[in-house]
């Protein structure tokens, strides 16, 4: 008889050894590792490696459940094979921003007739299409879809009417002015639209946005419980919002308990959108309020509402002084808050009725009754500010910030981290003449500084770096963002083209490469955005960030040290090498040559599936994108803005198309060059 192999090996080693086979795990663990396989590989691939998986594989834990977002490797043929096998188990589908799948594929989802909760968003789409899907789901409670140019809600049938009845959940992204499948939702509580409504059409000619008051249903509001409205800029989309609110106003949900408008630019208020004000203060309890800035500049909204367990405020760009003073104040119990976005705030940390200059510092006070008022926060915006802190020991931004361990995001403006007004009176460049030999010798040379490419020889914290304390209080932190008070970007989304943006300020000019790798502290770090750092010289703080952060899965960079020349490029390409996880890539720089040198280091990111440059007199070589685009398999989004010729962007588009036709999702490759640099204000395609 034949002795089992781990005995046979132990004996040859003299010491004992154990074979581990994936397929002793128990039920539970093997469950949570198939967790984190994609649907599509879990039915198609590895329910048939063996007959066990072939069994945990449609274990209702993961077959109840499929997303297929961002799902890029997905095709029409996997999408339907898919649903002819599970169909009838999947409860929840998510198939948003599957742009890439022809109309006729959302055919089978027919096939889930137990489905609860659909997910359609940015899918094609039509009418009777809708209707012939919707008559089948019964069991349909939740919804998401858009409403594209040609909708009809008069081709929905009478069984398609009946399920939308009975949807509780609807998210809606208008692209044109109507009410889509709002008025035969009868039992709505929760609402989400999204409106990205353009002011002209196609064909040029201006569009209205006037609607049917008759379709609005009224009476059908009276459960709703979530109403959440974003707006695109654009005259169009605040007039089709207006005529939704208006029902709003007309007769408040009683149960209406978060309210929430995103609003880019001036949204003036009406005589509707007043009454609708002063009802909620009247009759809701609130749980999570965001309003446009005008419309809390104006109304004393925030003595009068009543507010049951916040767990959501939203004030972004409010100017109205001693903001923070009226939310704590009014004698709210605040400890259930998790999210807080005072970006664009300017007065917030001041006392009320004192309008601070830029350059003044704030109110330490007023910061630390928020910190302790608001203990369990999560999500802290302070951008697009100027928040200088006085010298007191103890009473510095960063150090008060330190306080909340809960926090998961954060983002600052980039003066807030300076060490104090004692910073202010240096020359940013006194570290590089401090460098200088004195007396005779060899003359250095001034200028920009060299790095060192060993990550172990990278900064050292400094000694009073309060930006370096607080970071070590937050190893937790999953998202960090630190942007310059007067930071413009050339491609903004959800903003106006034209804005009032704030003065330079002097203390930015301080913070550096030594900051940035302080950075490299946050262990779990995702997601991570730098904008306008003048002081960044060598960017050698980068490469410690991709050696420590192996978590980083979004990188934005913009505006970095001189704007005439990218002097991190370097260190830059030194960081893509560790960056084996990151997916979404978003660079902005003037001047900012895409050579052969820059995509080989960028081959090194592997898992890298959106690439987004943005770069006024930039140039880039065709022959290097291509073997960039070979290498890295996973890209399906690659937007190029600059100063190339447009005939050049057209040959590479179409070489680039041609050679990865098996891509599907890559239909939204483009370039665009010069003759459309007026276009950089525009918002970029949403990929």
């Amino acid at each position: 008889m034949s002795r089992p192999r781990e005995d046979i090996l132990g004996q040859e080693s003299g010491e004992d050894c154990h074979v581990i086979d994936l397929m002793g795990f128990s039920d539970e663990i093997l469950l949570h590792i198939l967790s984190y396989v994609p649907s599509t590989d879990l039915v198609l691939s590895v329910k048939r490696a063996c007959r066990k998986l072939a069994t945990l594989c449609l274990d209702k834990s993961l077959t109840h459940t499929v997303v297929l977002h961002k799902d890029y490797q997905v095709s029409k043929d996997k999408v339907k094979q898919l649903l002819k096998e599970i169909g009838k188990e999947i409860l929840q589908l998510n198939m948003a921003g599957c742009y890439w799948l022809p109309s006729s594929t959302i055919d089978h989802v027919l096939r889930c007739k137990n489905l609860v909760k659909l997910n359609l968003s940015g899918c094609h789409l039509t009418s009777l299409r809708l209707s012939k899907m919707l008559s089948v789901l019964q069991n349909l409670r939740s919804l998401a879809i858009d409403v594209n140019p040609g909708f009809d809600a008069s081709q929905l049938s009478t069984e398609c009417k009946a399920t939308l009845s009975r949807v509780l959940e609807l998210k809606q992204t208008l692209y044109t002015p109507s009410y889509g499948v709002v008025p035969c939702c009868t039992s709505l509580e929760k609402l989400l639209l999204y409106f990205e409504i353009l002011d002209r059409s196609r064909e040029g000619f201006i569009l209205s946005g006037q609607l049917m008051v008759g379709e609005s249903n009224v009476p059908h509001y009276q459960n709703l419980r979530v109403f959440y409205a974003r707006l695109a800029p654009g005259y169009v989309n605040q007039e089709v919002v207006r005529l939704y609110l208006a029902v709003l106003s007309d007769r408040t949900p009683e149960n209406l308990h978060v309210f929430l408008i995103s609003a880019p630019g001036s949204f003036a208020e009406t005589g509707a959108t007043k009454n609708l004000l002063d009802s909620m203060a009247r009759n809701v309890c609130l749980d999570a309020l965001q309003l446009p800035k005008s419309w809390l500049n104006g109304f004393s909204l925030l003595q009068h509402v009543k507010f049951n367990n916040p767990f959501y405020f939203s004030f972004s760009r409010c100017t109205l002084s001693g903001l923070v003073q009226k939310v704590i104040n009014g004698g709210k119990d605040l400890k259930s808050l998790t999210s807080l976005n005072l970006s664009g705030c300017i007065h917030c940390l001041a006392p009320d009725s004192f309008f601070r200059k830029a350059e003044d510092d704030i109110d330490s006070s007023i910061l630390e009754s928020l910190v302790v008022s608001c203990c369990n926060l999560r999500h802290l915006n302070l951008s697009a500010a100027h928040h200088h802190s006085s010298e007191n020991l103890g009473k510095h931004l960063c150090q008060l910030l330190a306080r909340l361990k809960h926090l998961l995001s954060l983002a600052l403006p980039v003066c807030s981290i300076t060490d104090g007004a004692a910073n202010a009176d240096k020359p940013p460049m006194q570290s590089v003449t401090n460098m200088l030999p004195q007396g005779f010798g060899k003359k250095a040379r001034v200028g920009v500084q060299t790095y060192s490419r060993s990550v172990e020889q990278g900064h050292a914290k400094p000694q009073t770096s309060v930006f370096w304390t607080l970071l070590e209080s937050l190893l937790l932190l999953e998202s960090l963002e630190l942007i310059g008070s007067n930071f413009s970007s050339a491609m903004p989304r959800n903003e106006p083209a034209i804005r009032n943006s704030l003065p330079a300020c002097s203390r930015a000019q301080h913070v550096g490469d030594a900051e940035v790798a302080a950075i490299s502290q946050l262990t779990y770090l995702r997601n991570l955005t730098l904008a306008q750092l003048p002081n960044i010289l060598t960017g050698s703080g980068l490469i410690r960030i991709g050696a420590q952060c192996q978590h980083l899965r979004t990188l934005s960079l913009a505006n970095l040290g001189m704007m005439g020349k990218v002097v991190y490029l370097h260190a830059f390409m030194d960081m893509l090498k560790y960056c084996k996880h990151l997916r979404d890539l978003r660079l902005e720089q003037p001047y900012f040559s895409a050579n052969a040198q820059f995509f080989q280091a960028l081959s090194h990111c592997s898992s890298l599936q959106r690439l987004c440059i943005i770069s006024r007199n930039g140039t880039l070589q065709s022959d290097a994108v291509m073997s960039f685009m070979a290498s890295c398999l996973e890209v399906i989004m690659c937007h190029m803005f600059t100063g190339e010729s447009l005939t050049a962007c057209k040959n590479l588009q179409q070489s680039i198309v041609r050679r990865i036709k098996s891509r599907e999702a890559c239909d939204c490759i483009s370039y665009l060059s010069n003759y459309v640099q007026d276009c950089l204000f525009l918002p970029p395609p949403s990929g």
